[in-house]
């Protein structure tokens, strides 16, 4: 049960009861997503039991569930209606329904209830050689799938990564993927080490990072791409200084409310400079995710730094709130 970042608390509750169309699964994994320890994002709707990159074991089926008990399965919480001009237009993640869907209670639990609408749209199953650990990644990897997808990230471009947190690391191996040249950034000299690990060319502490540099490492020119992964403000400063003409600022990540953001509109209207953002992830996105991990084209087990059980939930915490030596945290409630 989430509270604040510092104080997370093991709490029972009843086991959720299913009705038709429903199916209760055995939580195996649960992933901590670096939004989960957004406070200013979370500490508003608390207390409440938080976690949404989820793999388990189907152990009950309503009447009508087309699914199977014994069934291994990535559950999606947010799900499009599909039938909302957003949907139609392809901007999924800005549906009214998937902004109100979750399963119940979240994913840091034994036993979750997946409702009607999530077990018709929102249920992929996941291969034999898909592990439940390695399933937890297939939403983080969708919303970047996305990301990029909408951002036109190609073979050719530069792509500069700024944060170099799972997020970001995620992006460089999908851009890398794609035949891209990555350079990434960070504070933390240990994920600066992970980013040249996963794939990136280059990479520039972020305490001592110019544009300048930038152009020292890609011939003389600012990237084509940009993607910000933090919402530290000296980022988003060094975001839109660093992007060259026609290309593309992704705001992947973004600063806490009420702080202000200045865009040199002048600048990026004679140079055509877009400036996006990207949140969540659609059921396109989630299918192509789990496609990569599968096939392998995007390996992520390398990525899971600390599984742990559900009463360390709080260390869990503590390790995605430093953002230090640390990737992606799971947490093993059964």
């Amino acid at each position: 049960m989430y509270y604040r970042n510092d104080d997370v608390r093991i709490e029972e509750m009843p086991k959720p009861k299913i009705g038709p169309g429903e199916f209760l699964f055995k939580v195996k994994a649960s992933g901590i997503c670096g939004s989960d320890v957004l406070e200013w994002y979370r500490i508003k709707s608390a207390p409440r039991v938080l976690g949404h990159e989820v793999t388990g074991e189907i152990v009950e089926v309503g009447k009508g569930t087309p699914y199977k008990v014994g069934q291994r399965v990535f559950v999606s919480h947010h799900v499009p209606c599909e039938e909302c001009r957003y949907c139609k237009e392809g901007r999924e993640t800005a549906c009214e329904t998937l902004h109100k869907t979750n399963f119940d209670p979240g994913g840091f639990v034994e036993y979750v209830r997946v409702p009607k609408i999530n077990v018709e749209k929102g249920i992929y199953l996941l291969p034999e050689n898909v592990s439940y650990e390695e399933g937890t990644m297939i939403e983080p990897l969708a919303c970047v799938v996305r990301g990029q997808r909408m951002a036109c990230v190609a073979k050719g471009q530069t792509v500069l990564v700024l944060g170099s947190g799972i997020a970001g690391l995620l992006h460089i191996k999908l851009a890398k993927s794609k035949g891209a040249r990555v350079i990434a950034t960070d504070v933390n000299e240990w994920r600066l080490r992970k980013a040249k690990e996963f794939g990136a060319d280059a990479v520039i502490n972020a305490a001592s990072y110019t544009a300048e540099k930038l152009k020292e490492l890609n011939s003389g020119r600012l990237a084509d791409r940009v993607i910000l992964c933090t919402g530290a403000v000296p980022a988003v400063k060094q975001a839109l200084e660093s992007v060259d003409r026609g290309g593309i600022v992704l705001f992947f990540a973004v600063p806490t409310p009420g702080v202000p953001v200045e865009i040199p509109a002048n600048e990026f209207w004679r140079n055509e400079i877009a400036v996006m953002t990207s949140y969540g992830a659609a059921p396109r996105d989630l299918k192509e995710a789990l496609k990569l991990i599968k096939s392998k084209k995007i390996k992520v087990a390398d990525m899971i730094t600390h599984i742990l059980p559900l009463e360390k939930a709080q260390e869990g915490f503590r390790l995605v709130a430093e953002a230090k030596a640390s990737i992606k945290v799971i947490l093993k409630p059964n």
